[in-house]
């Protein structure tokens, strides 16, 4: 009994597996074998029987040993045929879908997969993924382990371009199956196959008609030009045609189907309600189609509308209720429809769903009922237009901000210069005794606190000064683990992952650790109760070029930093203003707007790309893409040991000084006179020149502003150094050190010294230069 049960078990799997037949098949063979085996015991003599047993038993172990090898086999194929049948079912699912096995490497996709991802099977799906989430790695590992866990997961993530909803399973034999449904795929609704639908390629040409169309239109036709009456063509807009039976309306719907190619559906309409609810009817054509009266009841609403509304099934309301943002009374706007006027032109609203930000085009087309008027409202899904809209105005205004700061900056440097400047020049005439110097010294240290503000203001707008060199991000790192384990606290943990090979970087070291300093301060205030926060470093190659965030993102090889936390997360509507200077989500009085402002600017000045993605309630990643500088290994050069030298207390020299600014003129010359040189004084450009053109006037070195009124710093040392080539150059300016001009040459024995600067800062580099 205890064997039967065994195999009823055994039978039992198998049943899961084959068919009835093949199964009855396979179970009778075995069961055969035991009974030819067992015939042979009874047959046998008395001395033969012990070896007759030892060869009966071989032989049952055998069978078993074939059954299992078997049923093995059945479930290998099985698997595979399990794959099949769910590569066959996703093919034409118009979200992404991928099945993946133990290793997490893609074993099929479907149509829509293929084409937007372009991956083999075979491929890691987190290379795949990172199209489209910079932090990739830690969403993979985290649905994973939640499907495992729970056997199926649905989530919203949020990048910083589009948010995905991911439905994980989990299914036997380590089969996982992927399906990724962005916004614009759940918002697609369903074509019926006798709706009038068309292809068209470039300048009008149709490639493709339905039946639904042809019928429709009474031919095949080469061109728009040949039945439209009205091109171009508007989306979401009403249409004349030459239908079959004479000239007709239509409502046309386009989708952009790549590659040059438009499809168009034309559903008819009428100014009569019969067609609307005939065979081609109002709850059957693929548009959300809505029926108001002139003061915006709401009559009826097919099943598009209602979905893109979200409106409830039963209970009579109000368009207003669902719509904003026309800029006067929808009742006004729909009282002018009724009576005929302001008809087919469409506008632009923001619908008031608490989900997600929705914008939508609607034409009023009028139709009479018994003798009274009532609109038929054509909505057409315009958020992804308004996006772009709102993504050209941010660039614009961004752009505006960063010109803005940039000449702020410019201003406060030279206040500041002068303010810290003749507060130098104060502190030579007092001691640390006298009761005036703590007062001189805070001035001084709040003057440069102020120039730490402003160089902030110039990290976002792009121009701060850069001292690039070559860095190895790991290095950098290492050298700030100690200051970030300080900043990040105690409830805080900070986990460091590097790549091996990593390659190295060009930027400016003291930059890029403000960088990571920020986004790590950041990512502790969104831990209040703490956590963790990981910066992973590795090498990524792009072999395609990555659009993404308004970027785009050119092949190559790229060093990619991911600072991700455990924290809060930063809610979709937030996450295209994190980056705009002074916008911040902490109370007042706990952050400046700045943080991530000056983090875009310097990663954007170093040559880089930021992106960002966040769930909220479970965290956010920030991954910075810096160009991988990445060259042949050549022999280190010879160290030399610079001898530090100790500057004389006084200097000899002419210096010839051009600022605009009088207060800043007036510190760096007595700065100078100070210091024993002689100091010959400009205002602009052109009144240097004029002292110039006096060739018995000895000049040692030229001092002077790169921004000016006029004539600038490096144009006018160029006409000057015609005369006298060998003047060395201090150039001084609030700006970068880039606002020599782009393109120009570099000016030989010239340097840059950017204000603000101290009384120390200007003689010691004027002494440097001169010696």
């Amino acid at each position: 009994m205890r064997r039967a049960r065994g195999l009823t078990k055994g039978g039992r799997d198998l049943a899961g597996m084959l068919p009835a037949g093949e199964l009855n098949l396979r179970v009778a063979a075995i069961f055969a074998l035991l009974a030819s085996s067992t015939y042979a015991v009874a047959l046998a003599t008395t001395h033969e029987l012990a070896g007759l047993v030892s060869l009966t038993a071989t032989g049952v172990f055998a069978a078993l040993a074939v059954g299992w090898i078997v049923i093995r086999a059945i479930r290998i194929v099985q698997m595979d045929r399990r794959r099949t049948l769910l590569a066959q079912a996703m093919e034409f699912d118009p979200a992404y879908c991928f099945v993946t096995g133990t290793d997490g490497s893609i074993a099929s996709a479907n149509a829509a997969a293929r084409e937007r991802f372009a991956r083999e099977p075979g491929t890691p799906l987190v290379e795949a993924l990172r199209d489209v989430f910079a932090g990739a790695e830690g969403i993979v590992f985290r649905l994973q382990q939640k499907a495992e866990a729970a056997g199926a997961v649905l989530e919203d993530v949020t990048s910083h371009a589009e948010g995905f909803r991911l439905h994980v399973r989990r299914l036997e034999d380590g089969i996982t199956v992927w399906r990724l449904e962005s916004e614009a795929t759940r918002s697609v609704g369903p074509r019926r196959a006798d709706t009038p639908m068309l292809t068209t390629g470039r300048n009008g040409a149709i490639l493709f008609m339905n039946p639904a169309a042809r019928s429709l239109i009474g031919q095949r036709a080469k061109s728009l030009s040949d039945f439209v009456e009205d091109l171009p063509l508007r989306s979401g807009g009403v249409h004349r045609i030459k239908s079959a039976d004479g000239v007709a309306r239509v409502l046309v719907q386009s989708a952009d189907i790549g590659t040059g190619r438009q499809e168009l559906l034309l559903a008819p309409i009428e100014d009569t309600c019969d067609n609307i609810e005939g065979e081609r009817g109002f709850d059957t054509l693929p548009v959300p189609l809505l029926k108001v009266t002139p003061d915006g009841t709401l009559i009826r609403a097919n099943p598009e509308a209602r979905r893109l509304l979200d409106l409830p099934i039963e209970g009579a309301s109000n368009l207003s209720e669902y719509m904003e943002g026309l800029g006067r009374a929808l009742t006004d706007w729909l009282h002018e429809a009724a009576d005929g006027r302001g008809l087919h032109r469409s506008e632009f609203l923001r619908l008031t769903r608490p989900d997600r930000e929705v914008f939508v085009q609607v034409t009023l087309n009028r139709v009479i009922e018994h003798g009274m008027p009532s609109l038929i409202a054509v909505l057409n899904d315009a958020t992804e237009l308004k996006t772009l809209e709102a993504q050209f105005v941010q660039s614009q205004k961004m752009q505006a901000i960063g010109q803005l700061a940039g000449g702020v900056a410019h201003d406060f440097n030279n206040l500041l210069t002068a303010i810290s400047g003749h507060c130098d020049l104060l502190l030579l005439r007092h001691d640390q005794g006298d009761p005036d110097y703590g007062d001189l010294v805070q001035i001084n240290q709040n003057a440069n606190r102020a120039a730490a503000l402003v160089g902030q203001l110039l990290a976002f707008s792009r121009k701060q000064t850069m001292r690039p060199e070559v860095l190895d991000l790991r290095d950098t790192l290492a050298d700030l683990t100690h200051l970030l384990n300080r900043l990040v606290g105690e409830k805080v943990r900070l986990v460091l992952n590097h790549d091996p090979a990593l390659p190295t970087i060009r930027g400016d070291r003291r930059q890029l650790e403000q960088v990571m300093m920020n986004l790590v301060v950041n990512a502790r205030d969104a831990m209040p109760d703490g956590g963790e926060v990981s910066i992973t470093t590795e090498r990524r190659v792009l072999h395609d070029r990555l659009e993404r965030d308004r970027a785009v993102v050119p092949p190559g090889a790229y060093v990619s930093v991911a600072i991700s936390d455990e924290g809060v997360g930063i809610p979709k509507d937030k996450l295209q203003k994190v980056f705009e200077p002074f916008f911040t989500t902490k109370r007042t009085g706990e952050g400046t707007g700045l943080g991530l402002s000056t983090v875009y600017g310097i990663v954007k000045q170093s040559g880089g790309y930021i992106f960002v993605d966040s769930v909220p309630g479970q965290g956010t990643t920030f991954t910075l893409l810096f160009p991988a500088h990445e060259r042949a290994a050549e022999a280190p050069a010879p160290q030399v040991e610079e001898k530090v030298q100790k500057l004389p207390e006084t200097g000899s020299g002419v210096v010839l000084l051009v600022e605009d600014e009088a207060p800043v003129r007036a510190f760096a010359a007595r700065a100078l006179r100070l210091r024993g040189y002689t100091v010959i004084e400009a205002e602009t450009a052109e009144e240097a020149l004029d002292l110039l053109s006096d060739d018995t006037m000895a000049v040692d070195i030229f001092v002077t502003d790169v921004v000016m009124p006029g004539m600038d710093g490096p144009t006018w040392v160029r006409k000057a150094r015609e005369t006298r080539p060998d003047v060395g150059v201090v150039f001084v300016s609030g700006y970068a050190e880039d606002a020599f001009g782009d393109g120009q040459d570099a000016i030989p024995n010239s340097v840059f010294l950017p204000k603000p600067f101290s009384l120390s800062d200007l003689t010691e580099t004027v002494h440097a230069q001169l010696v």
